[in-house]
This record gives structure tokens, sequence and C-alpha cells, in this order.
């Protein structure tokens, strides 16, 4: 059984708020352990606060093309290298982060070193910010069934001093699956840690620390806890999550890693891996969530989310990857895509689908410039030149 979760990040428009995820799904996939004698019966949580509050930082991602912000948390893994450890799906989307440690409330322009968009883990960096303070990291192998854990967050985006949520370990090796209502990011997640912590909106990224003061966790769901538990938290273990960070640190590619933010041009694609353009748009209508996008030459302001819906006609191409709608003011606007064109090639490769598309993109760099061909609604073919903008992450 798969349980459902949210992700704990919030997102508000222009205000912002706070981000988890929500979970719908869960199964156990790994054997209880015993309690490890190790660990005192009693937590002292005040004293584990005082512990890891000085390496944890509060989050807020500009979703500029959403006209959204959102505010979650995160901590410091490496103060020399100003390395920041958090979620994905609190910077999904965000064409810029800022990050401001708890501490001394100063606010920082961070760089997205890169993420994994599989396993739901980022880093960030920040520079010239003083007096940083790396947490204690423990080891996630050692947990067990009522191992006492605190979570850290940073509660509704609140921002200031974390709250606190005390809780113990009550399953292992959990499989969830989340989906974000915000910006409609679902993702299978495994080997994750379940807690009765009462791991809310805006703790996503934040620290899981056990009864040493050690991050053994990276809060990051909310939801079901399956038969006969009403509520469940979840976090990524911090063996897994410091192993993806290295990786990623260390700017070594792997499957679902980005590293760096990736090009933009300014597309919305259906959600299909076929090459024709009708399937996909049939695809697309059986998925609909929104209104057709296109009417003549306009494109798309605000939450281009909430219209991603097949478009009314399409190009009479063969293969390429569909259109369903343009956002204003980038690459692909200024080009003059509009919603029902089929994009047939990009920097001198030739675009057979969408998921063809976005593989081509993901090795573009922002600045970097290509040619763009297309067909449009009433079959003529066309170039232009375009110039790949940042962002958005994710």
């Amino acid at each position: 059984m798969v349980l459902v979760y949210f992700a704990v990040a919030v997102v508000a428009a222009v205000a912002g708020v706070g981000t988890t995820i929500l979970v719908h799904a869960a199964t156990t996939v790994s054997p209880q352990r015993v309690q490890p004698a190790a660990f005192p019966a009693v937590m002292n949580d005040g004293a584990v606060y005082h512990k890891v509050e000085p390496g944890v930082v509060d989050i807020s991602a500009n979703l500029q093309y959403l006209d959204e912000t959102a505010e979650g948390t995160g901590f410091v893994i490496d103060a020399a290298d100003g390395l920041i450890l958090t979620n994905n799906h609190v910077i999904d989307g965000a064409t810029s982060v800022v990050v401001t440690p708890v501490t001394t409330g100063k606010g920082y322009e961070a760089t997205v070193v890169g993420y994994d968009l599989r396993d739901d883990i980022a880093v960030l960096r920040v520079q010239d910010a003083p007096r940083l303070k790396a947490v204690t990291t423990g080891d996630s192998a050692s947990l067990a069934v009522g191992s006492q854990v605190l979570a850290l967050g940073n509660e509704a985006g609140a921002g200031g001093p974390p709250t606190v949520a005390p809780g113990v370990i009550s399953s292992l090796g959990r499989s969830i699956v989340a989906s974000d209502q915000s910006s409609g990011l679902t993702e299978t997640l495994h080997g994750m840690l379940q807690t009765s912590a009462d791991i809310r909106p805006g703790d996503s990224g934040g620290p899981l620390a056990n009864s040493a003061g050690q991050v053994v966790g990276i809060d990051t769901a909310a939801g079901s806890g399956g038969p006969g538990v009403s509520y469940a938290g979840y976090a990524i273990p911090i063996d897994s999550a410091l192993s993806i960070a290295r990786q990623i640190a260390e700017r070594h590619h792997g499957a679902g890693i980005q590293l760096g933010m990736p090009a933009f041009l300014g597309v919305l694609l259906p959600d299909s891996s076929s090459s024709s353009p009708e399937e996909q748009a049939d695809q697309q209508a059986s998925q609909q969530n929104g209104t057709p996008a296109n009417s003549g030459r306009s494109c798309l302001t605000g939450d281009a989310n909430a219209f991603t819906a097949a478009p009314a006609a399409v190009a009479p191409a063969a293969r390429g990857a569909l259109v369903d709608g343009v956002v204003c003011g980038t690459p692909a606007a200024e080009a003059g895509l509009e919603a029902g064109d089929v994009i047939t090639g990009l920097d001198g490769h030739t675009v057979t689908s969408a998921n063809s598309l976005s593989d081509i993109l993901g090795v573009a760099r922002p600045g970097s410039r290509a040619e763009l061909r297309w067909v449009s609604i009433d079959g003529g073919t066309h170039t232009a030149p375009v110039t790949f903008e940042v962002g958005p992450a994710g």
C-alpha cells in the first residue's frame, strides 16, 4: 500500500507562506530494528534544539513565472563552503533563492549548486555569509522504531527561530507517493523514515535530529501513516541525502541530477513520450486540468500551471514536441511561438517528442544561443535564433 503525503513547503501568491508535501501512500520495504541502547530513554528537547538551531536556515524561493514565492527550511552542511541542504520541492520552479540563517535574520542570495529530481534533494551555496555554522550529522542507519527525534522547521513560512516537533521513529524504509498541490509536483520516494513528529507546511528541508543533537533526516512530507495511523511525518535519511549532496557538490552527473540552473525556453509541454503531436494532444486532453491555452498570438502570464491543457488546434507535423502554451517574456514568446505549434528542431538537433526536447534543454546552458525550428498551426515552417534564459529550477 502507498500512502498519500503532502510536501511540507509553503507557497503563496506574491506574499510567501511555506511548503510541505502531502503523502498519498506508503509501504514498508525494510525490517524494523530494536531500539539502540546508545539513545537515552528521554530526549532533552531544549538541549537538542540549541545544538541544531545555529545551523538552520529559512529559504525563500521566488517562483517568477507563477507569481508566487515558496518558503521552506534548510540546514548548513559545510560552513566553509557555504553549502546548504534542503528539499528539491522547496525550490521547484524557482528563478532565484534567498537563504536566511535563523541566528542572524539576514538574507543572502543563494546559488543553486544542483538538485536531484528523483530523490527530492537540493544543494544551495551562499557566499560572504559570516558566522555560518554547520549542523552535526548522525548515522540514520542506526535509527530504530522508537528512537526519539526532534523536527525543526520554518512552520508556515513565518521565519525567525525554528519551531520544534518532538516524536519518535514509527517505521523505517517507507516508500511514499507525494504531491504538492501548489505546483502539481508528484513524486515517489523510497527508504523514508516515518515519524510521529508533527511536520507541518514550511518545515520542508528542515533537520530531523536524534537525542544526541545529530541530524539524521530531512523533513519532507506529511500525511497518512497507513492502517490505524491518521497522521505521520516523513523524512529522507541523512545518509542517502549526504551521498547525493556530495555528488552534486563535486559536480558529478547522475540520473535525475541537474547541476546548476537549467536553460529555459518558455514553452509548456505535454506529459507524453509519443512522437505524434496529435497523440500528445489526445493524452493531454485526457489529463485536462485547465482551459485550451492557444488563442491567437497570446502568451501566458501568472500561473502557467492553470493553463496546462491541450491546444484547440495542432500544427500538421508528423513528429515533434507539441507546444501547450508559451510564457510571456521568454525566448519562445519573442521568437513568435504559440500554443498548437510543434517544435521540430533545436540547436542542430532533431526534436522528435516532448521528452527529446527536454533532453536537449537539459544539457543546454543559460545564456547560450541556438536555432529553433517549428511548424505553425497554418502549416508553415519557421526558424529563429533564441538565447536561453535561466531556470526555473525543477
